[in-house]
């Protein structure tokens, strides 16, 4: 039960939102998720500021976890997810931030796991 919320500052084409999506699913098993219940969302367009000075090119991505997740593997998804947004957006590791959010009550499909 994973979810990433992505905020993207400057635009991104539809193809790339899709080839950022596909790549973060082929990431998830990093942290011992599939991507059967991988819910991501893009949201381009966002102002992002990091040090005082607006973004041109940044990201943050939240990713939210039933559970918890080592912290060995969510410096290896850390490395993924900057990798990805480098190749596919051209936004560059140094600014980008990625914070984890272990869920311990999540509800899906009428009911709570």
């Amino acid at each position: 039960m994973p979810f990433i919320d992505l905020r993207v500052a400057g635009p991104a084409a539809p193809e790339k939102k899709e080839a950022v999506k596909t790549a973060l699913g082929r990431a998830i098993p990093t942290l011992h998720k599939t991507e059967n219940y991988l819910m991501v969302q893009i949201t381009d367009g966002c102002d992002l500021w990091m040090g005082g000075r607006k973004l041109e090119r940044g990201a943050y991505a939240a990713v939210s976890l039933f559970g918890s997740a080592a912290p060995a593997d969510c410096e290896e998804m850390t490395a993924q997810v900057c990798r990805i947004l480098k190749q596919e957006l051209d936004i560059p590791g140094e600014a980008v931030y990625v914070t984890y959010h272990p869920v311990r009550d999540w509800g899906w499909n009428g009911g709570n796991f």
